[in-house]
């Protein structure tokens, strides 16, 4: 089940942005700062847990997943884009992950590896008498 998230979920900070743009950039906050708190949204439980385990830098100590676009000179273009970036993000904990069940190696497998570990030592035997 995938949660849309509306933006009423997060805050919008505008910013200025950086890079190119001549004196436009110096006086136009077009950037955007989102702020989705885990803890206080309406996301089960289990997608919050993933979410927060994210080995990601935009999930800070507090719980609170960050991202800055700029890629627009437009404010509202550039919330859309982190919204939609925060939603894919959010897609991507919903999806569970498979438990990995333990297997044994057959016994073919077992063997195969057995031969060619012998294979081998008898190769480096080989290199180790020819160099006395």
């Amino acid at each position: 089940m995938v949660m849309k998230l509306l933006s009423s979920d997060v805050e919008f900070f505008a910013i200025r942005a950086q890079g190119p743009g001549g004196q436009n950039v110096n006086k136009t906050s077009c950037a955007v700062h989102l702020r989705f708190d885990v803890a206080a949204s309406r996301l089960a439980p289990g997608i919050k847990a993933r979410l927060l385990a994210l080995a990601d830098h935009r999930v800070s100590r507090d719980g609170v997943i960050v991202i800055k676009a700029q890629n627009s000179r437009s404010l509202t273009t550039n919330q859309a884009e982190a919204l939609e970036r925060l939603q894919t993000l959010v897609d991507a904990a919903s999806a569970e992950p498979r438990l990995r069940r333990a297997t044994q190696p057959s016994n073919s497998a077992r063997k195969r590896r057995l031969h060619e570990k012998a294979r081998r030592s008898l190769i480096k035997a080989a290199r180790a008498a020819q160099g006395e």
